[in-house]
């Protein structure tokens, strides 16, 4: 044979065999009606179908191999189409689509950069199951309805739907789905785990808490919202009060704090120890330090924006849960596909049952109050109080069209204390008192937004708040009865524009109007004596700003103009916001912001309520209390690889027009009216590493705070929450996929008291004798410690049915920390003073158990 006749054979050979195994293949995968097939198998191996015609008449199975048994060809059936082939018996088989159940997974990737997206959130529609996204962007779910609607969401992106089937896990691949980003959405989240699941880190600095996809962390049972933001450095509360929130030395009236855009002057429960704001309902939070939207005034420290949930579902959803303080609910209830009602509710039963944790937190609050001390002389067992807080929430949500939508909101926060003594009176009859105290804030907001085109939107909305504290104080010993009454009544209305000038630039442009108003009011019995005092206060204010996104740079570049038309004043404020990516690894970011503040907390230890409540809103005069503003700037990097994240940030923030009277003085300042400023100076370092089943950080501030009053000597000295050095420390692990643990630490520096002067305690003044106070703030008290931790267990009660046991405990090492020293005069030596010491939370262990469907 020739060579070229080889060749030749070779070549035919090499083609036969291509053809053959390509005839091989397509004939395997070849299909025919299933309605056949049923026919086929019934006459093969004598058996019967029970089905609907309407339900395989469409479809096409591959053909099976005529080796293949029936049990084989059934179950190859149940893995490849969404009907579900059941045996009633050796003979009888059943086909129907009821009840299939199949698993689904997929992989998450951002359409920007193909990255996977950690933390997005992954539902199953009339239904509570759901899961989260791990470190590789991927998800995986058993058991779920081949019929049903699975909606995947991250915040920054679009929302997309799937069926259940599309999802579908064969031959062990997922379907990669590319999330887009949304095309208004410039300030985009930068890191979707931040410290825990739910807490999340935004391109302008700002950090996001979704309160429903809150992880743990140490010490908390439910993700408590003013709790929870004190994990951020340069966030904490110097007294362990969400009523106290320190932000970069700041006071807690310097803080913002916006709910559905509803201004509110009161924030906790157990007077500071609660947040008074239900997570379940509130969807997000976002907290902000510096480089502040121009839309935003107010709050020369921070801006907290509380947001709830704003989409109009197509269940009737809820949940319910009890702890040792308090028990809840809420309810998201759809009436129709473009009206919807959300409803919660919370109330204390410290007023019938007093738990440890309640024991704990009344010693704490309540220390050196009247209804701790004895200053009437009146027995313990002749002395009882009563205290309990509630509140609530509804929305009202009306989509007229996919363009316009109209929401309505109303807020109520509530504490009641009664404090009863009783006595004998002069003719030997048993008689009581009862003092009582009285804390609210009302909140009703109204919200339009408006799509009009793809490039141009409009946001307006009003609101009107009111806080109010009254109480009424019976002092046995004199006979007397003191009342007095704080309130607040702000009504506001801001309408703001978006015009999206490109996909890269965006313009907001607004106006803002807001009247407050604010009562003092303090009257006496014996002696007679009254005394009432109202101000109110007009503001104006125009705010703008360019929003630009392109490749590695973002900036926000706005002005705010506030018009003070009582004092024909006009104050105006630039704002920066800047970052630039040099790599996909490192980052700077330069911020800066000029803001304002008319009303104050004035805090007077001598005439408090019921010595718990010392705080009282007043209104700026433009004369003795002037309107507070701040100048504030920061720089920093930030570096992120492999799921390791390093924050640096310097910042530099000067509060100027603060008063004496809103800060507290425990020194010889106390009672003289003056005003100044205080100056910050520091920076922050996070260390924080994530994973699918942990996340770990370490944080550590640095910062000094300084007053500065031209009219005393000295006139510059520590603030009196100048804490210089802060680190808290924590570790979350994933046990299981439904159990998860938090263990963390807390130490800081104490922070400054003033002692007497050694030697010469006390002084007289007239007919008074005072404590002769030292060089103010001279002294610090020890450093504060405390180690927390926290355990969270999921688990399933039905299809539709969820649940979470969670348990924490609050110092677990029960340190006695001092948070607070003053002195008095020593009763039994006037020459003398006594040293006062109020202690932190002890050991406080809490248990919650909560059910959702």
């Amino acid at each position: 044979m020739s060579y070229t006749t080889m060749n030749r054979t070779k070549y035919l050979v090499i083609l036969f065999s291509v053809y053959s195994f390509f005839s091989f293949g397509f004939q395997s995968q070849e299909s025919i009606p299933l309605l056949n097939l049923i026919q086929k198998l019934e006459a093969q191996f004598d058996v019967k179908f029970s089905y609907s015609v309407d339900d395989v008449h469409s479809i096409s199975v591959s053909k099976p191999n005529e080796t293949d048994t029936l049990h084989s060809i059934i179950d190859a059936l149940n893995a490849t189409t969404l009907l579900n082939f059941k045996f009633l018996n050796e003979r009888y088989i059943t086909i129907s689509t009821i009840n299939k159940t199949i698993s689904i997974c997929g992989i998450l990737v951002s359409e920007k950069n193909k990255e996977p997206l950690l933390g997005a959130s992954v539902l199953i529609s009339h239904s509570t199951k759901g899961v989260i996204t791990d470190i590789s962007g991927a998800f995986n779910l058993d058991e779920v309805g081949a019929n049903k609607t699975v909606t995947i969401s991250f915040l920054g992106f679009e929302t997309q739907v799937f069926k259940a089937s599309d999802l579908r896990l064969l031959q062990n691949t997922c379907k990669t789905i590319t999330m887009q980003v949304k095309n208004e959405e410039l300030n985009q989240v930068l890191i979707s785990k931040f410290l825990t699941t739910g807490l999340q880190k935004r391109i302008d600095g700002s950090t996001i808490l979704n309160t429903e996809k809150f992880g743990v962390l140490p010490g908390l049972t439910e993700p408590d919202i003013m709790q929870s933001i004190q994990a951020l450095p340069g966030v904490e509360s110097v007294n362990e009060s969400i009523a106290n929130i320190n932000v970069r030395g700041g006071t807690n009236d310097q803080n913002l704090i916006l709910w559905d855009h509803i201004k509110m002057y009161h924030s906790g429960h157990f007077f500071g120890l609660i947040s008074a704001y239900n997570p379940y309902l509130t969807n997000k939070v976002t907290v902000t330090k510096n480089g502040t939207s121009s839309e935003f005034s107010d709050g020369v420290s921070s801006t907290i924006n509380m947001s709830t949930k704003d989409k109009i579902g197509k269940v009737f959803a809820g949940g319910a849960g009890i702890n040792l303080i308090h028990a809840d609910a809420f309810l998201e209830m759809p009436l129709s596909k473009k009206l919807a009602l959300h409803v919660s509710g919370r109330r204390s039963f410290t007023d019938v049952f007093n738990s440890p944790t309640y024991d704990t937190y009344f010693e704490r609050s309540f220390q050196d109050s009247e209804l701790t001390t004895n200053s009437d002389n009146i027995s313990e067992s002749n002395r009882s109080s009563e205290f309990f807080f509630y509140d609530y929430t509804a929305k009202l949500l009306f989509d007229l069209n996919e363009n316009h939508q109209f929401r309505a909101n109303i807020i109520g926060i509530n504490n009641h204390l009664d404090y009863i003594e009783s006595y004998t009176n002069t003719d030997g009859e048993t008689e009581s008192k009862t003092s009582r105290l009285k804390q609210q804030n009302l909140g009703v907001g109204t919200h339009w937004n408006a799509v009009w085109n793809h490039k141009f939107t409009t946001n307006f909305n009003a609101f009107y708040s009111k806080y109010h504290v009254d109480a009424v104080d019976y002092r046995i010993e004199t006979d007397q009865k003191l009342t007095q009454a704080n309130e607040v009544i702000e009504t506001g209305v801001k309408l703001k524009t978006k015009l999206k000038i490109n996909k890269h630039l965006h313009l907001i442009t607004g106006y803002q109007f807001s009247e407050i108003g604010i009562l003092n009011e303090t009257t006496v019995s014996a002696p007679a004596y009254e005394r009432t005092k109202k101000d109110v206060l007009l503001n104006h204010a125009l705010f703008s700003e360019i929003e630009l996104r392109k490749d590695k740079t973002y900036l926000r570049l706005g002005v705010r103009g506030n018009y003070f038309q009582k004092f024909n004043k006009v104050l105006v404020e630039p704002r920066l916001n800047f970052r630039q990516k040099f790599s996909d690894q490192l980052a700077i970011k330069v911020l800066g912001e000029f803001k304002n503040q008319s009303a104050n907390q004035k805090i007077d230890f001598q005439d408090d309520f019921l010595g718990v409540e010392n705080r009282r809103w007043i209104l700026a005069n433009d004369q003795d209390i002037p309107i507070s503003v701040s100048k504030q700037v920061s720089a920093g990097f930030e570096f992120n690889q492999n799921n390791w994240l390093l924050d640096i940030e310097g910042f530099y923030k000067l509060v100027d027009g603060i008063t004496v009277s809103n800060q507290g003085f425990y020194n010889n300042f106390q009672y003289v009216n003056a005003t100044g400023s205080y100056t910050v100076k520091g920076g922050e370092f996070l260390l924080n590493k994530t994973s699918h089943k942990y996340s770990t950080w370490l944080s550590y501030t640095y910062s000094m705070n300084d007053y500065e009053f031209k009219s005393f000597t000295p006139s510059s000295f520590p603030n009196n929450v100048d804490i210089r050095h802060s680190v808290s420390l924590a570790f979350n692990y994933d046990v299981l996929s439904n159990l998860k643990i938090s263990i963390g630490g807390i130490w800081r520096s104490g922070q400054p008291y003033t002692k007497p002067v050694e030697g010469n305690e006390t002084v007289q003044n007239g007919n008074n004798t005072e404590v002769n106070y030292d060089v103010p703030n001279n002294e610090n008290l020890s450093d504060f410690m405390r180690l927390d931790t926290s355990i969270k267990y999921n688990f399933n009660i039905s299809n539709t049915f969820t649940g979470a046991l969670s348990a924490g405990v609050i110092n677990i090492t029960n340190v006695k920390n001092s948070i607070n020293r003053y002195y008095e005069v020593d009763p039994e030596d006037s020459s003398s003073a006594i040293q006062i010491d109020n202690k932190s939370l002890g050991f406080t262990p809490n248990l919650s158990l909560r059910m959702n469907f």
